[in-house]
């Protein structure tokens, strides 16, 4: 940590006797953990699922969340555990399938875990079932399937794409006169250019000119050529949001620069998600074709010092572990979503935890701070932001950051709010 103070992360009080297997997929000990007062200290299990390995152009690969699962469960159990209790952490390949979101969560099930922490999945409605028969919470997911935003068993960290949506067209609402917004031509689309829409009408703006685009093209010539047209010349904006296509989407539009002279003029933008530092590094750093991109995210920016404590956690206990990069959203997230179990488990001061008595202490208003690295975080009913089609959102604050110099910085302060487009958007959707 070049130039600055090592942060001091905090430890667990009560001591555990047990052996951990690190690196393994199965994280585990001797069974009965001694705690200081006299009692004996169950182990907590929790199944942590994210597509691993997966190809193709159209598959995630999120391995780096089970990655900092381990890592994590190395680390907290290497000071004491939980309270006294040894973290147990279950990995599973969710393959990004249907069939693999169900496997997980039968696994979750069969191993009796108290939680699913910090994990990725677009199939909602393969595992959301399975763990509310089971009563099962799923903690911090990523956002990337709708019934976390509206199970009664889930708690989500973040406000997901429709956040970032809201908060997108706040960003560039603060200097775009025109903004063409390129998405998918799905159901989903159709979702964010209302978000879009709904964000810009109440900041004054003109509504944006709505791109469908296929999500499995190889090129996007002909739509980045519509974008730019849409967008005008100084001051206009364009924005894509098309996932792992969303670079391919830059691509083509760069190539337009040579024989549009306006392509220069105009600003280009995305969200986390569909545009992150791994891929700015990946496609060139200061050379990449998303430097001067305005980027709407979750969290604070890569370079922020609350991220300090998870970096040392990282260089630490993941042992050289090529899957986890701290900048990646993904990894991120399950940082987050571990350091809200933490909270709830210390809050119990039990010697058995149960996925009841974790589920009840998330509705009664557990309180969990994340250092800064999001708002305090709180899931009681009078805490959601009381949106029909999000139901389960608490957390509706976003950042606002820019590529300079190949890095994604600030580009404003602290946190903005996006409940209401969230709310108007739902109410006018």
């Amino acid at each position: 940590m070049t130039g600055r103070q090592r942060p001091i992360l905090p430890r667990p009080s009560r001591p555990f006797i047990g052996a951990v297997a690190a690196g393994a997929l199965l994280l585990t000990g001797c069974g009965v953990l001694p705690g200081a007062s006299g009692d004996s200290r169950e182990p907590v299990t929790v199944v942590t699922w994210a597509p691993s390995g997966t190809s193709g152009p159209d598959s995630a690969n999120m391995a780096g969340m089970t990655a900092m699962a381990q890592t994590y469960a190395r680390w907290i159990n290497a000071g004491g555990g939980i309270d006294g209790h040894e973290l147990r952490v279950v990995t599973c390949d969710e393959q990004d399938t249907s069939v693999g979101a169900g496997r997980c969560a039968r696994l979750a099930v069969k191993e009796k875990a108290v939680a699913v922490v910090g994990s990725y999945s677009r199939y909602g409605r393969a595992f959301m079932a399975p763990l509310e028969v089971a009563g099962i919470p799923y903690i911090g997911g990523y956002g990337a399937s709708e019934e976390e935003f509206r199970s009664y068993m889930s708690y989500p960290v973040t406000g997901g794409q429709s956040a970032l949506l809201a908060g997108n067209a706040k960003q560039l609402a603060r200097g775009c006169e025109r903004v063409s917004l390129v998405r998918p031509d799905t159901l989903g689309g159709d979702g964010q250019s209302w978000l879009l829409r709904t964000g810009l009408t109440e900041a004054r703006r003109p509504a944006p000119l709505d791109i469908r685009a296929a999500e499995t093209a190889t090129s996007y010539d002909d739509t980045a050529g519509r974008a730019l047209a849409g967008a005008g010349a100084a001051g206009g904006c364009v924005t894509a949001v098309l996932g792992d296509r969303t670079e391919t989407f830059f691509d083509s539009f760069r190539r337009l620069a040579p024989t549009a002279a306006t392509a220069a003029k105009v600003s280009i933008s995305s969200v986390l998600g569909s545009v992150g530092q791994p891929l700015i590094d990946r496609t060139g750093g200061r050379d990449s074709p998303f430097e001067g991109a305005y980027v709407t995210g979750w969290y604070p920016d890569m370079g922020d010092a609350r991220w300090n404590g998870m970096r040392q956690v990282i260089r630490e206990h993941a042992f050289g572990d090529n899957r986890i990069d701290p900048d990646d959203t993904g990894v991120q997230t399950t940082w987050i979503a571990y350091t809200a179990l933490k909270s709830i488990v210390e809050s119990l001061n039990e010697p058995a935890i149960t996925s009841g008595k974790v589920t009840k202490a998330l509705n009664k208003g557990i309180r969990v701070d994340t250092g800064g690295l999001t708002p305090e975080l709180r899931w009681r009913y009078e805490d959601m932001i009381g949106s029909d089609a999000y139901p389960r959102i608490v957390n509706s604050k976003v950042t606002f950051q820019v590529v300079r110099d190949g890095k994604l910085v600030a580009e404003k302060k602290g946190f903005v709010d996006v409940t209401k487009t969230l709310s108007d958007a739902s109410a006018t959707g």
